[in-house]
């Protein structure tokens, strides 16, 4: 049950935004740009910055989120669902690369505090290939999902608990991104 009246038919963010336009608009557009647009024009891609998205999600125990960016991985990932499941488990021990291991190593860093990531974790990712870009999209990636991740948990929003509930919403934010078509 939600702590504040929330349209009923809407799960997880999609509430919070229905219920304050204004402030979902500017959020909308973040994860646009560092989940959908910024994966297409960089090296790092959107399955990757979903897998990241996903990856936060799941360590702050946000299960909306944790299965809507992890169903849109998958959906990237050509319905293969194995990777997000290794990912979840041990990033460390998933069929990744060296790169994409050393940016979730800073992810997680970042999900706990900030001030976690270390020299050495950026040195670990620029010599796995990382841009700096890469690596400031993490972080960004990291900290706003930190950041959506309490907001829907903080309302208590409606978060369904089947993984078939997120398929389709996932494929949608993977094909179509963020903001709504106008």
């Amino acid at each position: 049950m939600p702590h504040i009246p929330l349209p009923e038919n809407l799960p997880g963010i999609s509430s919070g935004f229905a219920f304050r336009p204004e402030t979902a608009a500017p959020m909308r557009e973040l994860a646009h740009v560092l989940l959908y647009t910024s994966g297409r024009n960089t090296d790092l891609s959107s399955r990757d910055r979903e897998l990241i998205a996903a990856f936060v999600s799941s360590r702050n125990d946000c299960t909306f989120c944790k299965m809507s960016h992890g169903a849109a991985a998958t959906h990237l990932n050509g319905g293969d669902r194995s990777l997000l499941n290794d990912v979840w488990t041990d990033f460390q021990t998933a069929d990744i690369s060296q790169k994409l291991k050393a940016l979730l190593a800073i992810a997680a860093a970042v999900q706990i505090d900030g001030k976690k990531v270390t020299p050495e974790m950026v040195k670990i990712a620029r010599d796995a290939g990382a841009s700096d870009l890469e690596i400031h999209d993490t972080v960004l990636i990291a900290a706003a999902f930190c950041m959506y991740n309490r907001y829907v948990d903080g309302l208590a929003t409606l978060q369904p608990q089947e993984e078939g509930s997120y398929l389709q919403m996932g494929a949608r934010l993977a094909e179509q991104g963020y903001v709504p078509p106008k």
